[in-house]
């Protein structure tokens, strides 16, 4: 399958099927120069480094290939190991018609983005996700960058990949964590805007957490539909775009407090999710069985739904606090407001729903 993402500095595809990694000829068409940089991690390196790099090769390209392996984890997703990169660039002489390829999960990819976003004002990139989250979330809309100490990627850029190949072939190595944490991204798409995927995602979770690839192909391809539209609609989050990040700031707000890498991010989603139906149920913005079958869903995909054990109502505004949807020191937040699949952005809410949920939450 092919779907294309219209983005202001040019439309691109996203490839997905089985066996991809090995269609050279997909990677190539979209290396406009001649060198190539591939960025990959520790665990993914043994896996799949010297199958891109054939792939890259393949059909005698003339393309030349250099790769750098950085340490694998949300907790390295940090300038200084980003440094690395541009180290390798500098290194062996890559010029502006370099292209750098990220080949991993959500943290390579972000990081590659936004070095090659940096990288003499702006070299090529493209996105070879390997994990579930990547695929159906952070590899497809050109959000890039780093974390900082005070706040999970607050240092960025967009800048859009020439393609998106997704293999999902690739998800046969990916740890049963993982696997979840992805998960809950899809999990997303079927709250905020798409019902029939989320009724689908109640019928089949089973064969998700199985690994079936009909079904995680189909779960995969609607996921990068969902959010190719609201990409192609809002590209730089001026509007519709924010609703992607349903339980995202008490999701962030738990990873910076645990230190990034302790939770995954999925599963951090996973558990603010459940806090945003229960505020939106205070709200009376939704009927209570939304948020019970939300819950029920993020369970059943073995996510957790409750924040970290001793994490207290104050923590979460210290976090919150510095999220990036705080416009004008005002705190806006993605919730649930009416059907199945609608959500708003809106700072707009007694603020009193919102102390409820968090005192009910932390425990």
């Amino acid at each position: 399958m092919i779907l294309r993402i219209r983005a202001s500095e040019r439309s691109y595809p996203i490839y997905i099927g089985q066996g991809l990694l090995d269609q050279g000829e997909l990677l190539q068409r979209h290396v406009p120069g001649k060198r190539v940089l591939i960025v990959t991690n520790t665990t993914i390196a043994p896996l799949y480094l010297d199958r891109c790099r054939a792939a890259l090769l393949s059909g005698n390209s003339g393309l030349q290939v250099e790769d750098v392996i950085l340490p694998d984890g949300e907790q390295y997703k940090s300038l200084d190991v980003l440094q690395k990169v541009w180290d390798k660039a500098l290194e062996t002489r890559l010029d502006r018609g370099t292209t750098f390829l990220a080949l991993g999960g959500g943290v390579i990819g972000d990081m590659t983005g936004f070095a090659a976003a940096a990288y003499q004002r702006g070299v090529h990139f493209i996105q070879v996700p390997t994990t579930v989250m990547a695929m159906v979330d952070s590899s497809v809309g050109g959000k890039t960058g780093v974390n900082h100490p005070l706040g999970k990627n607050m240092i960025g850029a967009f800048y859009q990949p020439r393609c998106v190949l997704i293999d999902v072939d690739t998800l046969n190595s990916l740890p049963d964590r993982e696997l979840a944490s992805g998960i809950s991204e899809i999990i997303k798409y079927g709250l905020i805007r798409d019902p029939a995927l989320f009724e689908w995602l109640e019928a089949n979770m089973d064969r998700l957490l199985a690994r079936d690839a009909e079904a995680m192909t189909y779960a995969i391809e609607r996921s990068c539909i969902n959010k190719s539209e609201v990409v192609s609609a809002d590209e730089k989050e001026g509007g519709v775009r924010a609703t992607l990040n349903l339980g995202h700031t008490f999701g962030h707000a738990m990873e910076s407090s645990q230190g990034y890498g302790v939770w995954l991010h999925g599963e951090a989603v996973s558990a603010g999710t459940v806090m945003a139906a229960d505020m939106s149920v205070r709200l009376g913005w939704i009927d209570p069985s939304i948020a019970s079958r939300t819950k029920a869903l993020l369970e059943k995909a073995k996510l957790p739904t409750e924040p970290p054990k001793g994490m207290t109502p104050e923590e979460f505004w210290k976090y919150m606090a510095v999220d990036k949807k705080v416009l004008d020191g005002a705190l806006r937040l993605i919730l649930l407001r009416g059907p199945l699949g609608s959500c708003v952005v809106t700072g707009d809410f007694d603020p009193a729903a919102l102390d409820a949920t968090l005192n009910t939450s932390c425990h």
